[in-house]
């Protein structure tokens, strides 16, 4: 036990000893931010408003704060996932520079290796996300906040989660990473292609239907779907205040992906948590899994 709080200890110092690597995962959400705020935010209004029958007018805090927890909720999705595979890098670094060999020497058990690499990269996503999380808190208050403080605990726990996915999911992928060049391809591909099969960047109900079921079997889209039914739901609950008709806030839910199907079916969002939990527990143990094999083999 000793052993694996040392090596956390300094996995984690490791990460925030190189500050290229710190502040450019503490920036990359800021950025996204920025980005998100300049170029979605007009798409996502116009989805908004293109949801709501003619005759209806609301108030533009309302938009902003649906237009707000959609870029919020968004930036979160992502985040957690690209900055895990950041803050993962210290594992196949010290492939790279053979200090990986060095401790596999000394008197420390794989499992507790395994472990020290996965923990401190949940630490340090964990401060990066909550970093990013109270930055989007800022701007959710500027455009229009509608967040109860139930909200804001359950948006906590969703980053929480996915930043455990985000960690599992890594860590397998770099399990089989052995050099500098393939870190920066794999974060290319998950920086580029992981917004758009969670539904971050589009809506997953813009897609053809067969897309749609093919992402209904990501774990990645229901992830996202919790952070924005989070995000919105003191949206929604002001749109009913305001008389708005039920169909027509069901019919704005479905566009932005706070509602989901399988195949037809409606995801509740106990079952959007189970699958998400249920997946860590898989990807945890197939990291697991992957150590002790190559203990074996060797």
């Amino acid at each position: 036990m000793n052993a694996f709080f040392a090596l956390t200890k300094r996995n984690t110092k490791l990460f925030f000893k190189d500050k290229g690597m710190f502040f450019t995962s503490l920036i990359t959400p800021m950025i996204l931010l920025v980005l998100y705020a300049t170029f979605l935010a007009k798409v996502y209004r116009e989805a908004f408003t293109s949801a709501l029958p003619e005759f209806m007018t609301i108030p533009d805090k309302l938009i902003n704060g649906c237009v707000g927890g959609q870029l919020f909720s968004s930036l979160l999705a992502v985040s957690c996932i690209t900055v895990a595979f950041c803050s993962n890098m210290i594992m196949v670094q010290d492939k790279v520079s053979g200090a990986r060999a060095d401790l596999t020497i000394a008197p420390v058990k794989r499992s507790s290796l395994a472990l020290g690499y996965y923990c401190s990269t949940v630490l340090v996503t964990l401060i990066v996300c909550f970093a990013a999380t109270a930055v989007c808190f800022i701007y959710i208050a500027a455009v229009g906040w509608y967040l109860s403080v139930c909200d804001v605990l359950l948006i906590l726990l969703d980053v929480v989660l996915l930043v455990l996915f985000g960690t599992a999911l890594s860590s397998i992928i770099n399990f089989f990473l052995s050099s500098q060049g393939q870190i920066s391809a794999v974060g290319t591909i998950v920086s580029a292609g992981y917004g758009f099969i969670c539904g971050a960047y589009m809506p997953i109900s813009s897609f053809g239907e067969g897309l749609q079921k093919v992402l209904s079997f990501l774990p990645g889209t229901y992830g996202t779907a919790l952070v924005r039914n989070h995000a919105l739901g003191g949206v929604f609950a002001e749109m009913g205040n305001q008389g708005f008709p039920a169909e027509v806030v069901e019919g704005i839910r479905d566009s932005i992906d706070c509602n989901l199907y399988f195949f037809d079916d409606p995801v509740s969002i106990g079952t959007m948590y189970a699958i998400l939990a249920g997946s860590v527990a898989v990807l945890i143990g197939i990291y697991v899994l992957l150590n002790l094999t190559r203990r074996k083999a060797k």
